[in-house]
């Protein structure tokens, strides 16, 4: 299939689900999130809501008091790699593109990055925004573990996929987490499985 197949049928799905926003249990969400077994060591990606996206600070709040080095996305240029800075409660939040917040802090790559979606589907392929950020910062991190994160309503059933999208490890929603078959979310975030490109 050639670029602009994929590329039409994202625009589309898109339109569709920004016109119907789906919706779930915000706390459910949270509870799901923080009952993660994610080892202590790992930097874990955060993400700062935009508005109608759901609001994870409170799991950000209670990884870092657990003992967990917070990072969070700053948008970068058209084109390139997000940057991860750290983040604490306290930590001043400093005001980026297309309405994004990212912290003051120092740089740090992330070990387990959690990923924003529109869409998902049980091949853990993803439906984002439509800018490429996150793509271009996995394909550049391929020993990171990617984590879409949203609601179970925001499932369908074939996400279109193009060249350079990169698949998810996991899927959490506020059901729990989704893995491929045969793998344990314990196992992947302790190495045991890694990402693999699409040919």
């Amino acid at each position: 299939m050639s670029l602009k197949g994929p590329q039409e049928a994202k625009r589309a799905l898109r339109a569709l689900l920004r016109g119907s926003r789906r919706v779930g249990d915000e706390r459910a969400l949270v509870d799901a999130l923080l009952a993660l077994p994610v080892p202590p060591d790992l930097v874990l990606a955060g993400i700062w809501p935009l508005p109608g996206e759901p609001s994870l600070v409170s799991a950000w709040d209670a990884l870092h008091g657990r003992g967990h080095r917070i990072v969070l996305p700053e948008t970068t240029p058209p084109g390139t790699a997000l940057l991860f800075r750290c983040w604490t409660p306290e930590t001043v939040l400093r005001p980026g593109r297309f309405g994004t917040l990212h912290p003051d802090g120092p740089v740090q790559p992330p070990d387990l990055v959690f990923v924003p979606l529109l869409a998902w589907d049980r091949r853990l392929s993803r439906l984002g925004y439509g800018g490429g950020y996150y793509d271009r910062t996995l394909a550049a991190r391929p020993d990171a573990v990617a984590v879409g994160i949203g609601f179970a309503s925001q499932e369908v059933a074939a996400v279109p996929v193009g060249p350079y999208d990169v698949p998810l490890d996991a899927v959490l929603t506020e059901r729990g987490p989704v893995t491929a078959e045969g793998q344990s979310f314990a196992d992947l975030v302790s190495g045991r499985h890694r990402r693999t490109q699409r040919p």
